[in-house]
């Protein structure tokens, strides 16, 4: 069974990017301009893994996460930060949320898969 992967990026040539990858990796693609177009989006479908960017408009990653993490249908879903964030402080309140993982950006596709089969 193809697993599914929600997008959260406010960068449209970003979310093009992971879609192409993920969808190379197999995977189905969802995508949503920020947090609260992911949380719209949490509307009983299955999804195996969450991939978010961190700094967005209307709602960020870090928010994102504690969201979903409320969310009984969601809250034992994997989340992947993918950011430009890299700072060690930004990665502990990531994690604190309920981030499982965290990746800077620019990846390299293979990395972002290897990691994605890990979670998903």
């Amino acid at each position: 069974m193809t697993k599914t992967i929600l997008i959260v990026d406010d960068s449209s040539s970003i979310r093009q990017v992971v879609g192409i990858t993920l969808k190379g990796g197999g995977y189905n693609v969802i995508e949503a301009v920020d947090g609260l177009d992911a949380l719209s989006k949490l509307n009983g479908q299955k999804i195996n893994l969450i991939v978010s960017d961190v700094n967005m408009p209307n709602m960020d990653g870090i928010s994102l996460v504690k969201k979903v993490k409320e969310n009984p249908d969601y809250k034992f879903t994997p989340i992947l930060m993918l950011t430009t964030e890299s700072e060690q402080s930004m990665k502990e309140k990531g994690k604190a949320a309920g981030a499982k993982a965290w990746l800077v950006k620019p990846f390299k596709p293979a990395v972002l898969l290897s990691a994605i089969s890990k979670l998903a």
